[in-house]
């Protein structure tokens, strides 16, 4: 299990990245961000095939209020270097496992075709 370290040098490397990604935004003095964190550490285990990234809000000040980061917890989820899921709150871990399900049943293809305006196939 890796959990990359997101900083702002790496966000877009990292959230570009083929795939599923999710990062976990969080600060070392937030509970409800130490009580997400073994249940984040615990899919990341669970999800070889998902990049995990985890980004310290307290670290990476700059780029927290970039991604408009109000609150912590906040989970973001891509998939394909697109963004499609972006929530604060801890989540118990049978959401979260139902959210990584989600993006990675997510019909890409007609996604990009909305957003580009052309008629999917």
């Amino acid at each position: 299990m890796t959990i990359l370290t997101v900083t702002k040098e790496s966000f877009e490397a990292i959230s570009d990245l083929p795939g599923v990604v999710f990062i976990d935004c969080w600060a070392a003095w937030c509970p409800p961000c130490r009580a997400f964190k073994p249940v984040f550490e615990q899919a990341a285990a669970d999800h070889p095939n998902v990049t995990f990234g985890s980004l310290n809000t307290e670290e990476e000040p700059e780029l927290a209020a970039a991604l408009g980061i109000a609150s912590i917890p906040t989970v973001m989820a891509f998939r394909d270097g697109r963004l499609v899921f972006n929530q604060p709150g801890a989540l118990r871990a049978g959401d979260f496992a139902q959210l990584i399900a989600a993006v990675q049943d997510l019909a890409m293809p007609e996604a990009r075709a909305e957003d580009s305006g052309e008629d999917s196939v």
